[in-house]
């Protein structure tokens, strides 16, 4: 009878410890989906650190303050446009660099333009003009009622090597037009896009 009894609380023990053993492989179980969440979250975390990677990698592709708008080279001279700005009063400023690197002294002479009015610029930029494509305008440089444009002229000439600082004054296109080219004289035209002023 003893016997009996044993083995029968041996079974029940058995069967309880299988129940137990089972109960605790299916709460473990449970468990790996928290580890499961956690590895999500890690995957997340992750893409979203790759996301901010490519973030600092647009901010870096993205254009500096120091980056120019345009650049020709033509006749021994490098002109680079660094702003070309939409100010209140209804005018745009468009300014920049010339490098001489002809190896001789250059004067801007070829800049100033063909009309009478402006060979009294000398060397100049007063020759320079906005051309809006699409609307088929061209803006020249503003004048002040003496025929001196609002630009900058080279008094004495730009010595081989030298850099100098330029700037020119036109007419504002309508709102709309932000993509214009910048010409002057023999070089290139040089498409650059207008900022509004502050």
């Amino acid at each position: 009878m003893k016997l009996r009894r044993t083995r029968t609380t041996r079974k029940a023990m058995t069967a309880v410890a299988i129940t137990t053993g089972l109960v605790l492989m299916v709460a473990g179980c449970g468990g790996g989906g928290d580890d499961d969440k956690s590895g999500s979250d890690k995957n997340t975390s992750s893409a979203s650190s790759g996301s901010g990677s490519d973030r600092q990698d647009e901010e870096s592709k993205a254009p500096t303050e120091d980056q120019p708008l345009a650049e020709v080279k033509a006749d021994g001279v490098t002109m680079v446009v660094n702003s070309a700005q939409r100010d209140e009063g209804g005018f745009v400023t468009v300014a920049g660099k010339v490098t001489n690197t002809s190896g001789e002294l250059w004067t801007g002479a070829q800049w100033r333009g063909d009309e009478l009015e402006l060979q009294r610029n000398g060397g100049s930029v007063a020759g320079a003009s906005l051309v809006d494509g699409e609307g088929r305008k061209k803006y020249l440089v503003l004048r002040d009622t003496s025929g001196r444009c609002l630009c900058t002229k080279f008094e004495g000439g730009v010595e081989s090597g030298q850099t100098v600082d330029w700037f020119a004054q036109f007419p504002a296109p309508p709102e709309k037009v932000s993509k214009l080219t910048f010409q002057v004289g023999s070089m290139p035209p040089a498409p650059i896009e207008l900022s509004e002023g502050e």
